[in-house]
C-alpha cells in the first residue's frame, strides 16, 4: 500500500510514463478527498495525467474510487435493470433532457438524471429548468427517491455526497489546462453514474464548431472510452455521436428551450430535436431489456411523445420537484401564450434581416451563444446570476431558400438594444450559399455500442 509520503513518487512515475497500479490511484484519490494531497501535487498529477495519459485499466481504477470517495446511491430491489441515465458533453439550444427523461419514465424507467449548470457557451439543464417558478433542483437522495415513486423521473444538481473527489478535481482541471484528458474527462462523467448506481446509461458526445471536440474522431475516441470504461463498471453504455456545428432545435436559452421541450414532449417541435431524443431513448430502452432493438425502442420513446404519457410524466416531475400544481398544469396544458406568462418573457425582441439572398447552409452554434452569453443567458463563473429570458428563435432552417432583407433571427433580451459587434456577429453566423434548396444531414451522426 501507498503512503502519504509517497505521493511525490506516484507524480514522478506518472511524469516519467509509467502505469500507476489500482491501490496507488486509490490512495490518490483517498487524499483528494480528505485534503491530504495539496493543491500543488494535485495539479502536477493531473498534468501528468493529461501528459502521459492513462490505460484502460488505470482509468477504471480512478473512476471507481472516485465513485467511492462519496456516497453510493440506494434503489428498492424492484428498480434493478429499470434505473437508467443519459449524459450529454454539451451544446448550444442542447434542451434533450427535459424531453428525455419524462418520455423514458413514461416507458417504464426510473430515471435518477443528475445534471449541471451551464458554464462558458454552454447552455444548463438546471439553469433552464430553474426557469420555470418554484422548480427545486436541491433533492436529497431520499427525497430523489420519492420523486422517482411518484413520477418516475427526477432532474437534480449534484449532491455534496455524490463522488467528492471529482468536485475537487473538477475545480482543478479548469485551471490548469487538462480539461480536455480523455481518462479525466471519463472519470469524471462516469464516477457520477457509478455513484448513482445506474443500470444503463447513454451518452450524448458531441462534435463540431459548438462542442468540445470539434472534431468526429476526438468525439469518437472519447465515445469508445466511456463505453469501454462503463462496461468495465457493469453499466451497459453506449454513445450517439451528433453534430453541434448549429444549435439543436429552434431556440436557444433558458425559458424558450423550456417551451420547445414541451413542445417535443407534444410530439411536435423540431424534427432534429425529436430525432436526438429517440435516439437516445431508443439505446437505453433496448439496453435495459424495455425493447428488442435500438430501432423498436426508438419507436416506443416516440409513441410516448405522441400519446400524451411523456407530457404527463413532465408535469408528475414539475409538481413532484415543488412546481405549484396551477402552474405546472398551465405549462403542460396551456396555450403558447399561457405558457410564456408563467416563464415571462423578455422585455425587447429583435429580429435580424438576412442581408442577402441565399440558401442557408449553416447557422453558426457558437458565435449566437456568444452573443447571448453576453445580454445575460450565460454566467462566466460558478455562481453568477442569469437571465432565463434573454434567448433567440431561430426563423429559418438549413436548407431553406432566404430573400434579401427576410427576418432568420428573432433576439429575446432585457437591454436597449443589440450593440453593433453583437449584430455583426450574429450576421456573421448565418452562412448562405447560391445552391438550390436542400434536406440537411441527420443530427445522429454514428452510434457507438459495446463490443
Amino acid at each position: 500500500m501507498a503512503t502519504e509520503a509517497s505521493i511525490p513518487a506516484l507524480i514522478r512515475r506518472k511524469r516519467d510514463g509509467e502505469r500507476l497500479r489500482d491501490e496507488e490511484i486509490e490512495h490518490f484519490v483517498r487524499g483528494v478527498t480528505d485534503g491530504t494531497v495539496q493543491q500543488g501535487q494535485i495539479g502536477a498529477m493531473l498534468m501528468a495525467i493529461r501528459l502521459r495519459g492513462m490505460d484502460t485499466e488505470e482509468t477504471v481504477a480512478l473512476t471507481r474510487a472516485m465513485a467511492a470517495s462519496g456516497r453510493r446511491l440506494a434503489w428498492p430491489e424492484g428498480w434493478r435493470g429499470r434505473l437508467v441515465d443519459k449524459h450529454s458533453t454539451g451544446g448550444v439550444g442542447d434542451k434533450v433532457s427535459l424531453a428525455l427523461a419524462p418520455a423514458l419514465a413514461a416507458c417504464g424507467c426510473k430515471v435518477p438524471m443528475i445534471s449541471g449548470r451551464g458554464l462558458g457557451h454552454t447552455g444548463g439543464t438546471l439553469d433552464k429548468l430553474e426557469s420555470i417558478p418554484g422548480f427545486s433542483v436541491a433533492q436529497s437522495p431520499e427525497q430523489m427517491r420519492r420523486i422517482l415513486e411518484q413520477a418516475g423521473c427526477c432532474i437534480v444538481g449534484q449532491s455534496e455526497e455524490l463522488a467528492p473527489a471529482d468536485r475537487v478535481l473538477y475545480s482543478l482541471r479548469d485551471v490548469t489546462a487538462t480539461v480536455d484528458s480523455l481518462p479525466l474527462i471519463t472519470a469524471s462523467i462516469l464516477s457520477k453514474k457509478a455513484a448513482e448506481q445506474v443500470s444503463a446509461l447513454v451518452l450524448d458526445v458531441k462534435f463540431g464548431s459548438g462542442a468540445l471536440y470539434p472534431t468526429l474522431e476526438g468525439a469518437r475516441q472519447l465515445a469508445q472510452s466511456l463505453v469501454s470504461v462503463g462496461g468495465r463498471l457493469g453499466i451497459r453504455t453506449a454513445a450517439v455521436l451528433s453534430r453541434m456545428d448549429e444549435p439543436l432545435g429552434r431556440c436557444v436559452g433558458n425559458s424558450l428551450e423550456v417551451l420547445e421541450a414541451l413542445q417535443c414532449l407534444e410530439g411536435r417541435g423540431p424534427a432534429d430535436l425529436r430525432e436526438l431524443v429517440t435516439a437516445l431513448g431508443g439505446l437505453l430502452l433496448w439496453q435495459c431489456g424495455a425493447a428488442a432493438s435500438q430501432e423498436q425502442g426508438a419507436a416506443r420513446l416516440a409513441r410516448a411523445l405522441d400519446d400524451g404519457s411523456a407530457l404527463r410524466a413532465f408535469e408528475a416531475m414539475l409538481g413532484a420537484q415543488g412546481v405549484p400544481p396551477a402552474t405546472a398544469r398551465l405549462l403542460c396544458a396551456g396555450t403558447p401564450a399561457q405558457r410564456r406568462r408563467v416563464l415571462g418573457q423578455a422585455a425587447t425582441r429583435e429580429e435580424l434581416p438576412a442581408p442577402r439572398g441565399g440558401t442557408v447552409r449553416q447557422v453558426e452554434a457558437l458565435p449566437l451563444a456568444r452573443v447571448l452569453h453576453e445580454l445575460g443567458a450565460g454566467r462566466r463563473r460558478a455562481g453568477d446570476a442569469i437571465n432565463p429570458r434573454v434567448g433567440a428563435e431561430l426563423l429559418v432552417a438549413v436548407g431553406q431558400r432566404l430573400q434579401p432583407g427576410q427576418p432568420w433571427l428573432r433576439v429575446h433580451h432585457d437591454g436597449a438594444g443589440l450593440g453593433d459587434a453583437q449584430r455583426r456577429a450574429l450576421q456573421d453566423a448565418l452562412a448562405l450559399c447560391e445552391a438550390e434548396p436542400f434536406r440537411p444531414g441527420p443530427r445522429v451522426a454514428e452510434l457507438v455500442l459495446p463490443s
